[in-house]
């Protein structure tokens, strides 16, 4: 399969920012002034991952191991920096003002982030006229064919696996033991930006310190997926739509 693409300038991509971020990408945010959020989720996960199951080896590398009540878990935590309307760096003209530094996924887009997910046009947000047929070839066979492009890509994956530690050390030091079922829904930690900065910094020096496992809650929105949780004896809370937790499905109660 071919994929043509070519930026049409419309800026859609820059407004409504939730960019996940490596930690280094975060603290240059962060220092900045601009918010991130912590997105979280876990999955019960008793053991290694198949070897010829190449997302659960990747989902396994992109998550830490804590408990939930008696049932081991795996913890996913993602660094997102999140903005309501224009990115604080686009210009009138829709161009970037730190074009050179901007985030990898700015880098990337519209290519997935994330391994294993497939790259459907209609689902992102440039317009049609962006995936016409006379257009550059982005993609073959769902590879991307910049090398330059391809190498971002690459990076952000391998970032998001060497931070496992640092965001564990993180969750640690900030006392945060929330987690959504995976699939379902994210609990959110949103922080001053310096205090994220001094935290992420302070992770960083710590992180070997604060690896010892913890004891974790679920929060979830819908009531089936409470009882569940309960039936295996997991900590677990139901908690409303809001700004501590974001869900995929309507309230269930």
């Amino acid at each position: 399969m071919t994929v043509h693409f070519d930026c049409t300038m419309c800026g859609k991509c820059c407004h409504d920012l939730k960019l996940p971020l490596s930690v280094d990408e975060a603290l240059v945010w962060a220092e900045k002034g601009h918010p991130i959020k912590l997105l979280v989720e876990a999955l019960p996960w008793t053991g290694p991952p198949a070897e010829n199951d190449g997302k659960a080896i990747h989902d396994y590398g992109r998550t830490f191991p804590e408990m939930c009540g008696d049932i081991p878990i795996r913890v996913a935590v993602l660094l997102v920096a999140w903005h309501q309307g224009a990115c604080p760096y686009l210009l009138p003209d829709m161009r970037c003002g730190q074009y050179a530094v901007r985030p990898r996924v700015c880098r990337i887009y519209p290519l997935m982030a994330r391994p294993f997910e497939t790259l459907e046009p209609a689902k992102r947000l440039c317009p049609p006229e962006a995936w016409s047929a006379d257009l550059p070839v982005l993609m073959i066979n769902g590879e991307a064919t910049d090398p330059q492009s391809a190498q971002t890509l690459a990076d952000h994956r391998h970032a998001m696996i060497a931070d496992v530690p640092r965001l564990r050390a993180l969750c640690s030091l900030l006392g945060w033991s929330r987690a959504g079922f995976a699939n379902e829904g994210f609990a959110v930690m949103t922080l001053d930006p310096a205090r994220l900065a001094k935290a992420l910094r302070c992770a960083g020096e710590n992180r070997a310190a604060m690896s010892g496992m913890r004891n974790w809650t679920y929060v979830t929105n819908r009531q089936s997926t409470l009882a569940m949780l309960q039936a295996a004896d997991c900590d677990a809370q139901l908690v409303s739509q809001d700004d501590g937790y974001l869900g995929s499905f309507p309230p269930e109660r």
